[in-house]
């Protein structure tokens, strides 16, 4: 429908300028980095943008999705009606081999906040080849209502990662904790999303969809 930025699709042309670019950073459009990458080195400007960009693809290879809003999570850092919400990353200041990636939802209260950063694991480890780190750690900031217990379940999983060298495949159907599936534990990985309180629902549907 003519008018109507697409619910669906990362790189749609009718948007109606929602979204940055890519290829550009800005802190006021991106999360501030919270308790988990502070003391280390916050990728900003060239660095951000390249391992930003290399997420893209990996999460849609991964089909790690935001799917309240129908796009690719990494999308999210580029929504300029949630300019505080994504991914901001750090490598470590004592072992820069290890890269820090700390996701702040769209809310406190983000039921798939779970799901979306089990599935960013799995994704940026199980495609390791495509970047420059040795290990992606990952965590939910504390603005989360369930920061703590998020937290504990992506320190498990990394530790069985460490231990074993490999991911924990889910099956299609299958259930990771009590959220459901985990997002992008294999090549087809779960979809899932937010409700962002301006009427988008986990259906898939954001505020902007025509119906």
């Amino acid at each position: 429908m003519a008018g109507f930025p697409s619910p669906f699709g990362d790189d749609d042309d009718s948007s109606g300028g929602l979204f940055g670019d890519y290829d550009e950073f800005d802190a006021e459009h991106n999360p501030t980095p919270g308790q988990f990458l502070r003391g280390h080195d916050v990728l900003t400007g060239e660095d951000h943008v390249e391992f930003h960009q290399v997420t893209k693809e990996i999460f849609e290879e991964r089909s790690v999705y935001d799917m309240t809003f129908g796009y690719n999570l990494a999308r999210l850092n580029l929504d300029t009606r949630h300019p505080k919400a994504g991914y901001r990353y750090a490598e470590e200041s004592d072992d820069p081999s290890i890269l820090r990636a700390e996701f702040t939802p769209t809310t406190p209260f983000c039921p798939q906040s779970d799901t979306l950063t089990k599935g960013s694991f799995r994704a940026w480890n199980g495609l390791s080849e495509r970047h420059d780190y040795d290990l992606v750690r990952v965590r939910v900031d504390q603005m989360h209502h369930r920061y703590d217990e998020i937290n504990e379940a992506l320190e498990e999983l990394e530790a069985e990662y460490l231990e074993t060298g490999t991911l924990t495949h889910v099956p299609e159907g299958g259930r990771d904790g009590p959220e459901g599936r985990a997002g992008g534990s294999g090549r087809r990985g779960g979809k899932s999303g937010c409700s962002d309180g301006t009427g988008g629902t986990s259906r898939g549907y954001g505020p902007d969809a025509p119906f």
